[in-house]
């Protein structure tokens, strides 16, 4: 049984393509489909508000009864809808499943008349496409839109909802707005997938990239298996006097490792500060980090990490050290939003917050520093986002912070406080905020005392405690229509 469900997961690898051509009525529109989420959007600067909205998105039929597409917004979804043919009746959807790492998603509908008419296309496993003949579908007002795109480069970006560095297409096109998943394609073949765009600039997930996610999925009897990533830190060796002094002999080559963070995982860190990677997998690094790939050309060498690889495999590193030639074996990290002390993603949950007397506490997040608006939170409170490159560690896994204090009697002068991480309260250090609730059961006499990283605003708040602590905070979910105190996600058993 396990067999023939997993065969039935293949048929976007096996069909041809003939008959499909880049266009408007020249097949596409039997495999470009409509789809519209409906998701709950929280407000990470009033976590207990949330809102509905829709959104509208773009799918491509990949096998029998399957739709592909990205993750974007299908967290906390509440009704997915789809539609073949750009108009007409619309049908119910469901996640066969999705994967925020990779940004895709796979969806269906049990709607047999969906089907009718409808053709997989075929995702070739290496990138074979004409780039001279680019185009970027959509339906719109019932008609198929395309739009011609100039193929730029490859280059290795972060992911648009995570962290990890892969590989890109970018494209120029006059398009507007896109980004919400729209089909890349080249003759009767699918390119890859929009997932942003700013100017003319698109950032697309390559075909490859695609085929390498669909395939781990349709094998996986259970869980598939999770993308990896470089946990170290390393510079372009171009100062030939570092390398000097290190010995390497030869022409410059290679990058220096400045920084290996400790592992959650358990697993012991092979790599050590001032070792010079020459190779990895067989491929010659240069002195700027990069590696000539077959299938791509030059790239920086953070792609070998997620390049047919998963977390767990083992990658092959030649390096220098100590003044000698060392092969060693690295083991790829599993990337967890919660590797970064600031997690980069937080789904399929609500936003968490726990509010005492006024004062209210949230983990600190990307979605926070995003709510502060810029790209990433780059108009952020300069403190926070400055912990967005830290790695978590067992010491210190997450971060805590006081985001702003709602004005009431019992916090006079506080008000204007926020964004200050805490450190301790009564005494104990707080990463979670199940912890700060632990911590308040044991005020220190009749008060809270809560300390703070230290910062150039205020080090300690001091609060009372007891009845009057509970009255206030009573007052004021009250003047301020708040249903709940606290919204808290259980604290994950383990660490990845």
């Amino acid at each position: 049984m396990k067999l023939l469900l997993s065969l039935a997961l293949l048929p976007w690898l096996l069909l041809p393509t003939s008959g499909l051509a880049a266009g408007p009525r020249s097949g596409w529109e039997k495999s470009v489909v409509r789809i519209e989420v409906s998701h709950n959007v929280y407000d990470y600067y009033q976590p207990w508000n949330r809102r509905s909205e829709t959104v509208s998105k773009t799918g491509v039929v990949v096998g029998k009864t399957q739709i592909l597409t990205t993750a974007e917004n299908l967290s906390d979804r509440t009704l997915i809808r789809v539609q073949a043919g750009g108009r007409g009746a619309w049908a119910n959807a469901t996640v066969v499943w999705v994967d925020y790492y990779a940004n895709l998603a796979v969806l269906t509908t049990p709607a047999p008349d969906f089907w009718s008419g409808l053709k997989p296309v075929t995702i070739p496993a290496k990138p074979s496409f004409k780039k001279d003949g680019l185009q970027i579908l959509r339906w719109r007002e019932g008609k198929l839109e395309s739009r011609q795109a100039e193929f730029s480069q490859f280059a290795v970006r972060k992911g648009r909802l995570s962290d990890i560095n892969q590989v890109f297409l970018e494209a120029s096109s006059e398009i507007q707005a896109a980004g919400d998943s729209e089909p890349v394609v080249s003759g009767s073949q699918l390119v890859g997938l929009v997932i942003e765009q700013s100017g003319r600039n698109c950032k697309i997930l390559p075909g490859a990239f695609l085929h390498m996610i669909l395939s781990a999925h349709a094998r996986a009897h259970a869980q598939a298996p999770r993308l990896g990533y470089f946990h170290f830190y390393w510079q372009p060796a171009e100062n030939t006097d570092s390398l000097a002094y290190l010995g390497l002999p030869g022409k410059p080559r290679g990058v220096l490792v400045i920084e290996v963070s400790p592992r959650l995982d358990g697993q012991p860190n092979v790599l050590q500060p001032q070792d010079i990677i020459l190779q990895i997998d067989n491929f010659d690094i240069d002195m700027q980090g990069d590696y000539a790939d077959p299938d791509y050309g030059l790239l920086m060498l953070e792609n070998l990490a997620t390049r047919n690889r998963w977390a767990g495999d083992a990658v092959h590193m030649k390096i220098w050290r100590t003044g000698q030639v060392h092969d060693v074996i690295y083991r790829l990290p599993q990337y967890d939003f919660t590797n970064s002390l600031v997690p980069a993603g937080v789904f399929d949950q609500p936003a968490d917050y726990l509010i005492v007397g006024g004062l209210v506490f949230q983990p600190l997040t990307v979605p926070y520093l995003q709510r502060w608006g810029g790209d990433r939170g780059r108009n952020a409170l300069f403190r926070l986002n400055y912990y967005r490159e830290d790695e978590a560690t067992k010491a210190r896994p997450s971060l805590v912070i006081l985001s702003q204090v709602l004005p009431d009697r019992f916090n006079i002068g506080y008000q204007e406080y926020r964004g200050l991480v805490v450190e301790k309260i009564n005494g104990q250090t707080v990463h979670h905020l199940s912890q700060i609730q632990a911590a308040l059961e044991k005020p220190t006499g009749p008060f809270h005392v809560i300390d703070f990283v230290p910062n150039e605003t205020v080090q300690r708040v001091v609060i009372a405690a007891g009845e009057r602590e509970q009255t206030a905070t009573a007052r004021v979910l009250e003047n301020f229509g708040i249903s709940a105190a606290a919204q808290i996600t259980p604290q994950p058993a383990t660490a990845n």
